[in-house]
């Protein structure tokens, strides 16, 4: 019978994808040696002889090399020889590093580690780690690189390694395990719209959604469990909300199947469009029904596209300018408000620049992103008002989406005062992501909310969110004119050139606190398809997320 002594550290769903190994061989000078100080004895007079007096000196100033080394020396050579306690006592937390090590040993059933030093940068030493994984009658080689940092300890000054879970690997977060032992959840085979297999070899954005399918899907389509190497996520982890993660299939699973509706020419060119920036992630969605297409993150660990939670900048005048309109407080043709500056709730907001439009329209003022516009609407407004049109309009801000994999789904707080004001251009307490933003757009193409999916609902059965209301056919059609002129005079023209038919789209800009730079925001339209992007860090949303969304929308036809 098979041994089931690891399942109490298993989860009960989830895996993902595949990692590799630690290996051990310590290289480099010998332990840097320490000037050993006198003890003298004390004097006559009470006072210690300056030797003893040195000794009880705490150590300051910068590490040398041969402490750095030496650190890095020592707590290496007694890992790989299987001293937990004498390599815990080397961090700067014995008791945590003890815990983790000797997890390492007997719960991920890694043997034979191997450990070498790479060269020392700095507090930093880099090394290479090469075992063996074994579980029952089954082995496999593991090897993968980590890193450690030797810091001086608190209250002696003595050098120590910067106790972190990544010094044993770095997928590990605070709380989080190597489990090794059959999987929680069976493998699954992920399929586009057409029926290829979707990997991330081919689609290497495609991770995080892959480890969502096989949490979602795993148990129900039809696989078996393998036996794998992989870390379990802790509650307190800061990937919390990550699937566990598969590093080494020892044996491999039976996989289910679960068909998507990613269309692959849209996702290998969203993955070509993020490849081409740093930090940024794109959606894209068919409004008529809210299937989704496809979905890339520049950085694969973490999908900022679906799970995000970021401020929308000006993108979210769209749904702003949907409830001015309705409550009769703007219309796209009728002259607008749109002055440097406007104060409110003890804030004073501006344009970007500083900029004004005389006797302009509301349709000017949205085209060109005048903050004030909106801003000095917040008077008339209710402090739930924008909560209650993202809710009951466009379907965000009530955590109930069945996508198929994890999302964050907006969030629009009640908020008073200047954070009120600052959430109509969504800066606040306001919160979306690309999944969010595309939707909004396919929203207003569409003119009813459709919840967005990645797997069918005939699949399982689930039931898709559904927004309480629609807007009028006269708010409709300003809007939909709202995001056409911008599209093709406004802020966004310069990234929409060349796209064809019946478009709309709206810019946005969102500073964050301690960012030199804002992050670009870009939703859009073209006939039956919608799409939302957002480059961190980078600029004005028309030059830096336009550009990826447009080509997206060019490239689907």
């Amino acid at each position: 019978m098979r041994n089931r002594g690891h399942a109490g550290e298993r989860r009960k769903t989830r895996p993902a994808v595949l990692g590799g190994v630690i290996a051990v061989v310590v290289g480099g000078a010998g332990v840097g040696a320490y000037a050993l100080l006198g003890g003298g004895a004390a004097a006559e007079d009470g006072t210690r002889t300056s030797s003893a007096q040195q000794a009880e000196e705490v150590r300051t100033g910068p590490l040398s090399a041969s402490e750095v080394t030496g650190t890095a020396e020592r707590f290496l050579t007694a890992w790989q020889a299987g001293k937990v306690s004498e390599a815990a006592a080397v961090t700067d937390d014995p008791k945590a590093a003890a815990a983790l090590l000797t997890a390492y040993a007997k719960d991920a059933g890694v043997e034979k580690v191997t450990l070498t030093a790479g060269t020392r940068t700095g507090g930093k030493v880099p090394f290479s780690v090469k075992g063996t994984v074994s579980y029952e009658d089954v082995s496999k080689p593991l090897a993968y690189d980590s890193a450690l940092t030797v810091v001086r300890r608190a209250g002696d000054g003595e050098p120590r390694v910067a106790w972190r879970p990544e010094v044993v690997h770095p997928d590990l977060e605070d709380g989080d395990k190597l489990v090794t032992g059959e999987a929680g959840t069976p493998p699954v085979k992920a399929l586009d719209r057409d029926g290829g297999e979707l990997t991330t070899r081919k689609y290497p954005s495609l991770g995080s959604v892959l480890d969502g399918l096989r949490e979602k899907y795993g148990e129900t389509a039809g696989g078996e469990a393998g036996i794998e190497l992989r870390v379990v996520r802790g509650k307190e982890s800061k990937k919390a909300e990550l699937s566990d993660k598969t590093l080494l299939e020892l044996s491999e699973g039976t996989p289910g199947t679960v068909k998507t509706t990613l269309n692959p020419s849209l996702q290998a060119a969203a993955e070509a469009q993020v490849a081409k920036k740093d930090r940024a992630s794109v959606v894209v969605l068919r409004p008529s029904t809210g299937e989704i297409l496809a979905v890339a993150n520049s950085s694969h660990g973490f999908n900022t596209a679906f799970q995000g939670s970021l401020a929308p900048g000006s993108t979210m005048k769209v749904i702003t300018s949907s409830l001015l309109i309705e409550k009769g407080l703007a219309s796209m043709d009728e002259k607008h408000p749109c002055p440097k500056y406007f104060s409110y709730g003890g804030w004073k907001f501006q344009n970007d620049d500083k900029f004004e439009i005389k006797d302009g329209t509301f349709k000017a003022s949205f085209a060109r992103s005048c903050n004030t516009a909106f801003i000095s609407q917040a008077p008339e407004l209710e402090n739930d008002d924008l909560t209650k049109q993202a809710q009951e309009v466009f379907g965000l801000s009530r955590n109930d989406w069945q996508v198929g994999v994890p999302t964050f789904d907006g969030s629009v707080p009640v908020q008073s005062a200047a954070p009120m004001g600052a959430s109509l251009i969504g800066q606040g307490g306001v919160r979306m992501n690309p999944l969010n933003m595309a939707s909004v757009a396919a929203t207003v193409k569409a003119g009813v909310f459709h919840q967005p999916y990645l797997v069918s609902p005939e699949v399982d059965g689930r039931k898709l969110a559904t927004a309480s209301r629609t807007l009028s056919a006269g708010t409709l059609a300003q809007l939909r004119e709202l995001m056409s002129y911008t599209a093709a005079y406004g802020t966004a023209a310069e990234a929409m050139a060349g796209v064809s038919g019946e478009t709309g789209a709206k810019t946005g800009s969102a500073e964050v606190d301690g960012q030199k730079k804002p992050n670009g925001w870009f939703t859009a339209y073209r006939g039956d398809l919608a799409a939302a992007g957002v480059v961190q860090a980078a600029g004005h949303g028309g030059s830096t997320a336009g550009p990826v969304v447009a080509a997206l929308l060019k490239s689907g036809g």
